[in-house]
């Protein structure tokens, strides 16, 4: 059956899609000129700053009025820095070196490389109190386990993010930190009452709508007695109620992608899932990272039908369109002097009061490095890390810890002090046994990479913890082990 063409447009207007490769296809402008409220750039579209400014100017040639969205997090999350890893630290860096201040400088520098090259909407900061040590979604991207710190550096990163005529987007309400499960695999359960939910997670997103935030993302996650059975996406009492009734937020409520697990397995498709968070009160619809014309026709159409069958109120997709406009219209991009060049010296500056170091580095000079692989999430993909892009001569080896002696390490390292670099790694028996198995005979030094932990090998001459693995950080931990060139 043909869509009517004005409800078409007004579907449209209410949803991000996104592309493959470093120019936009056709049907990526036409789209834009027939409504689509914008795109969503991910690494797969990013090669350089000027590559990404002559994108980003290709799709205003389409309208000027685009959306034009990133996840640029800084730490652990980029998409600017994804092929060398980014120039400034996580928010769990910035949590810990405790100055909101700082945060504000970090998160406007961040705005100016984005409004640099010509994007406008930052679906960052992470705002979700990281109350679950093993979470496996958040971690590192949380200023913190205390919501008063976190509400206190979600309110300086909104303010310097946006000085700049950049968006932010608060992420994930009502909260992603207590998960032990990533809602890209599966919908998590939260399962605790809306009092601890008050007082636990919604701190930081109250301090995000008092510093006026214009976006606020919804999470894929089920707190049983608000959202009954299904995700906070797709949840009236989370969003029309608790957010918008309870908070006051007048800005334009996102989802997290459609594409996860979380929604598009709960609803039973990404179209349907589009239906059911319009009804619930979201605004701006990110269908994902891998899209194309097909899926946003799709999902345009059951969008339209949804207004015809009784599933969705023609005023709320109304409403919706009009939020996204508001939002399309505040996010302005001010002039700015650098051309898309990051201020990696801020984001040193900013690294090295966030690390903790703990020991001497007296015996560790001239060391192997010997770097864990590690795992990393969906949110995250895979993204350069470790200390060798810093270091003046020691030689970096990479490892299986599973699949390594402490023989083998030895026998390669010979006279020299081992430097043994991971994420997490308290997390992986077999790390813990080999750092454990090193520090018998020889120098030891500790880098953690990852989300902290009290686990402390005896026998080691240095531990130090950079609350993420950026660039930037790993540069710190380099000039702390006086390892750097």
């Amino acid at each position: 059956m043909a869509i009517d063409p004005g409800l078409r447009r007004l579907a449209l207007r209410t949803l991000l899609a996104a592309f493959p490769g470093a120019e936009a296809p056709q049907w990526a402008g036409d789209l834009l000129l027939d409504g689509l409220a914008g795109h969503t750039l991910f690494g797969a579209n990013v090669v350089d700053p000027g590559q990404v400014a002559r994108l980003t100017a290709q799709l205003r040639d389409a309208r000027a009025d685009v959306l034009i969205a990133i996840d640029e997090e800084g730490g652990d999350v980029t998409r600017l820095g994804h092929r060398t890893g980014s120039a400034y630290p996580g928010n769990a860096a910035l949590g810990a070196a405790g100055d909101p201040d700082l945060t504000r400088r970090v998160y406007a520098a961040i705005g100016a490389d984005l409004a640099a090259v010509g994007i406008n909407l930052d679906l960052a900061p992470t705002v979700d109190v990281n109350t679950a040590a093993e979470n496996p979604i958040i971690g590192t991207r949380s200023f913190g386990a205390d919501p008063s710190l976190v509400a206190l550096h979600t309110a300086a990163a909104v303010t310097g993010l946006q000085s700049g005529g950049v968006a932010a987007c608060a992420k994930h309400f009502p909260g992603h930190g207590a998960t032990v499960s990533d809602s890209h695999l599966e919908l998590p359960t939260v399962d605790v009452p809306l009092s601890l939910l008050r007082t636990r997670d919604l701190p930081p997103f109250a301090a995000a709508v008092e510093a006026g935030v214009r976006a606020i993302m919804s999470a894929h996650i089920r707190v049983p007695e608000l959202t009954g059975t299904g995700p906070a996406t797709f949840s009236r009492a989370a969003l029309a109620g608790l957010l918008r009734d309870e908070l006051g937020f007048r800005g334009a409520i996102v989802t997290d992608a459609l594409e996860m697990r979380g929604a598009a397995g709960a609803a039973g498709s990404i179209p349907r899932a589009a239906v059911a968070a319009l009804a619930a009160g979201a605004d701006l619809l990110c269908i994902g990272a891998v899209v194309d014309l097909e899926l946003v026709e799709a999902v345009a159409a059951e969008i339209a039908a949804a207004t015809t069958d009784g599933r969705l109120s023609l005023a709320r997709l109304e409403d919706a369109a009009a939020r996204t406009a508001e939002l399309a219209a505040a996010a302005t991009l001010r002039p700015v002097d650098a051309a898309g060049r990051p201020d990696f010296a801020l984001g040193v500056e900013a690294a090295r009061q966030g690390m903790r170091f703990e020991g001497s580095d007296d015996e560790l000079r001239d060391p192997l490095v010997v770097r864990f692989v590690a795992g990393y999430s969906i949110a995250e993909g895979k993204v350069p890390w470790g200390l060798a892009p810093h270091l003046a001569n020691a030689e970096e080896i990479e490892v299986v810890a599973a699949e390594t002696t402490a023989e083998s390490i030895t026998e390669r390292a010979g006279d020299r002090p081992i430097v043994v670099v991971g994420r997490r790694i308290h997390s992986s028996p077999a790390a813990r046994t080999l750092v454990e198995k090193l520090a018998i005979d020889r120098p030891i030094g500790v880098v953690e990479m990852g989300w902290p932990s009290s686990w402390r090998p005896a026998g080691v001459q240095a531990f130090v913890v950079t609350h993420g693995a950026s660039l930037a950080n790993s540069r710190a931990a380099a000039e702390a082990l006086g390892l750097a060139r």
